[in-house]
């Protein structure tokens, strides 16, 4: 079987950069925009564009998993954590994505004529924006805590240890399997051995 010494503390490790990502462009969006303002469209480009970043990286984290074939490794929880924080990811996307239109109207009527009804059009894309930049950043913190949580439950017990360990005290979010047992199979009788005869 091969060495899996440490490969629990790596998968950790990347879980904990992971939820790093996403605790970074929370920062980056929640440093954009204030009560009172709004982020301007090149920075929301960018704030876009890293958000669908972060989607692509963690489906990469989840095939380059699912594709690792190592009967001695189980990534189903380090898969599991990946993939519970598709979905708070996903709305931070669609969120973003809400907000980044209602900051291409304002940006388009910006220097029109003012009326009442464009005051109010401008109101209304504002506290879109403003609403929809707020449910970003707490999606964005849901993935981060997924992420986190995962990191802290995976078991590093290494797999001598858990083969020794009875059905009942192994960790349920190991990422080791533990060796396949040979089946058993009858003594093998060696050619000159006398079959035992009974005496009467």
């Amino acid at each position: 079987m091969t060495d899996h010494t440490g490969r629990a503390g790596l998968e950790k490790d990347e879980l904990y950069a992971a939820a790093s990502d996403f605790e970074e462009a929370r920062h980056e969006i929640v440093g954009s925009y204030t009560t009172n303002s709004l982020p301007d469209l090149v920075t929301a480009s960018h704030h876009l564009a890293a958000l669908t970043g972060l989607v692509k990286d963690l489906s990469d984290e989840v095939l380059f998993r699912i594709t690792d074939n190592d009967p001695g490794l189980d990534f189903g929880p380090v898969i599991a954590a990946y993939t519970s924080a598709s979905a708070p990811v996903g709305r931070a996307v669609t969120n973003y994505t809400e907000a980044f239109e209602q900051l291409g109207f304002l940006r388009r009527y910006a220097e029109a004529p003012a009326t009442a009804d464009l005051h109010d059009a401008r109101q209304s894309a504002f506290n879109v924006a403003q609403d929809r930049l707020d449910l970003t950043v707490d999606s964005l913190q849901e993935a981060f805590v997924t992420l986190r949580h995962a990191a802290d439950r995976i078991d590093g017990t290494p797999p001598r240890i858990l083969a020794a360990l009875s059905r009942s005290a192994r960790p349920e979010n190991s990422i080791y399997r533990l060796p396949t047992k040979l089946p058993a199979t009858e003594p093998i009788r060696l050619a000159y051995m006398p079959v035992s005869r009974r005496v009467r």
